[in-house]
């Protein structure tokens, strides 16, 4: 009498086309039994995976069920993976793309079935048809139907993370991800302000409430959560010593202080005297507010704050802004360029590129030198003129005189 296979050994059987197969437990899923399933030719192919499987299950390793879908997966690599490999607000971003893109396009796709023709097919329909309808939307007004190419990049990049890592455990032979084209996306060419335009920046913020902030993004290029996150703390007056050690981010609907773009975004600055004033006026303000709310301050230690000392949004300084500059007639500019002119002033200086790599908080210098390939129109000039110096030719010596003597004959003598 045949000896009846013990728990987890599991089976093989012919089916009725000719074809074998092999099956294992993996035990009980919400009640109901769970079961690996390898399909082949030939008995020998399925014996081999089911061989795999067995050893697998004894040393730990939870074999993947073969009909896995593109969604599953993604919920398994967003919970056990990215969770704990990047920054909270990264975490969102991909939790954002996987939930409302990834998943209701291609999350019921088999895992091991997912095509690059199929990849191909949902990036170009994202880039034609993609944006999500916004609650409330004014349907008189014509709404915009595509994403934007960078977008489109960005969900091309959390698929192609995460099929990385589905290659890596084995459960697909390839990355697809890899195997498709995202859309091109043009830099946009950056056009900060001018010497003369940043000075009357300055000149048109100054008095204002959030003058130190605007300073503090000229003067030493922090980025706007870099410059938002800032508190007390990180400022030492005395020692002219600013420290970015956090960026301010909303994580799920809340301010919260989180982790620098890069390691090297942590960074020291040495602060001008420009924007040591201004902190220090702006300090004697905030001391005002703080009186002033008595009971309703927030002692948040942030340095800039609402009048109640809550951390600010982001997205209410750049509309604070953007009133400003227009209401003193300035060049229209994003937030963020206030840091590009930042890098533009000190290349003007004649600063090395690597201090100002290092004082932006640029991981390569590469990168400084990528965005700041363009100069302005004065630079220009400066240029042209250094090269007149260094190819000039060398100017010719006149020649020393040398005094001779020439013999002469006296005239002779004129009789009249």
């Amino acid at each position: 009498m045949a000896k009846k296979r013990g728990n987890n050994e599991g089976s093989i059987y012919e089916l009725q086309d000719g074809r074998w197969r092999a099956a294992i437990s993996l035990g009980f899923e919400n009640g109901k039994p769970k079961r690996k399933v390898f399909t082949a030719v030939t008995r020998a192919e399925v014996a081999k995976d089911l061989g795999k499987a067995i050893r697998d299950l004894q040393l730990g390793i939870q074999p993947i069920p073969e009909r896995q879908t593109v969604g599953e997966f993604l919920n398994i690599w967003l919970r056990d993976v990215a969770r704990m490999n990047v920054r909270p607000g990264t975490l969102a971003s991909y939790k954002w793309i996987i939930e409302k893109h990834l998943v209701p396009n291609l999350g019921r796709t088999t895992l091991a079935k997912l095509s690059p023709q199929q990849v191909q097919k949902f990036l170009n329909d994202r880039l034609e048809l993609g944006r999500i309808p916004r609650p409330f939307a004014d349907p008189a007004k014509p709404q915009e139907t595509g994403l934007t190419p960078r977008t489109v990049q960005h969900i091309h990049a959390t698929l192609r993370a995460a099929l990385e890592q589905a290659t890596k455990w084995g459960l697909v032979q390839r990355n697809v991800a890899t195997l498709v084209n995202a859309p091109r996306v043009q830099r946009a060419e950056v056009d900060p302000y001018t010497p003369e335009e940043a000075r009357a920046f300055l000149s048109a913020v100054s008095g204002d409430r959030l003058e130190a902030l605007y300073s503090v993004a000229i003067a030493l290029g922090l980025r706007q959560g870099e410059a938002l996150g800032l508190r007390w703390c990180d400022i030492d007056i005395a020692a002219r010593r600013l420290t970015v050690r956090h960026s301010l981010q909303r994580i799920g609907g809340k301010l919260s202080l989180g982790e620098l773009k890069t390691g090297r975004s942590r960074r020291s600055i040495t602060l001008p005297q420009v924007t040591i004033s201004a902190l220090l006026r702006h300090q004697g303000v905030q001391d005002t507010e703080r009186q002033f709310a008595g009971g309703r301050w927030r002692d948040t230690g942030h340095v800039f704050t609402t009048t109640i000392g809550t951390p600010l949004d982001g997205p209410t300084v750049t509309r604070r802004f953007q009133d400003i500059l227009k209401a003193n007639g300035l060049r229209k500019l994003r937030f963020h360029d206030l840091r590009h002119t930042c890098a533009t002033l000190l290349l003007a200086q004649g600063v090395h590129p690597r201090l100002i790599m290092e004082i932006l908080g640029h991981s390569q210098i590469a990168i400084t030198m990528n965005l700041y390939s363009h100069v302005i129109p004065s630079m220009r000039n400066d240029v042209a003129d250094q090269i007149d110096i260094a190819l000039a030719p060398p100017q010719k010596k006149a020649p020393k005189r040398v005094a001779t003597r020439v013999a002469t004959k006296r005239a002779p003598a004129v009789v009249n």
